[in-house]
């Protein structure tokens, strides 16, 4: 009895630490060090000016790209990023910005990118802090 008892003992022990073990670990987002950049609409447009290669995308909706756009700009709304992108963005290391109206939606489709394994993501905010020219 006393032996079976040790066992039993020592068999919960064991699955104590496998338990707490499994559940220290962290998820592969958790440990990411990926992320996206945040920068001014300034930063932005020295990137358009002096780099050749940038893809810029507009996360508004269609009829928001319609009634003015950076140009150049893709439209691929937020709600269709991760539907959308691998097609249409097929280099992952490409060098993109992200822009909306007013941050939110491009914050959030940068976050969708980088989740997609993007690695160059910079998010500059929305249009209407856009003080260059834009496409109508």
């Amino acid at each position: 009895m006393r032996k079976t008892k040790g066992w039993f003992i020592l068999l919960m022990i064991a699955l104590s630490l496998f338990g707490l073990t499994a559940c220290g670990g962290n998820s592969p987002d958790e440990n990411s060090s990926v992320t996206y950049e945040q920068i001014s609409a300034e930063e932005a447009k020295e990137i358009m000016d002096t780099e050749k290669e940038y893809i810029i995308i507009d996360a508004r909706t269609e009829s928001e790209f319609a009634e003015g756009h950076i140009e150049g700009a893709i439209l691929i709304p937020e709600y269709e990023i991760a539907a959308r992108a691998e097609k249409e963005l097929p280099d992952k290391d490409a060098l993109l910005l992200v822009y909306c109206r007013s941050g939110r939606r491009s914050k959030l489709a940068s976050e969708e990118l980088v989740k997609l394994g993007y690695t160059n993501v910079k998010e500059f905010g929305g249009i209407i802090d856009w003080p260059y020219e834009i496409v109508k």
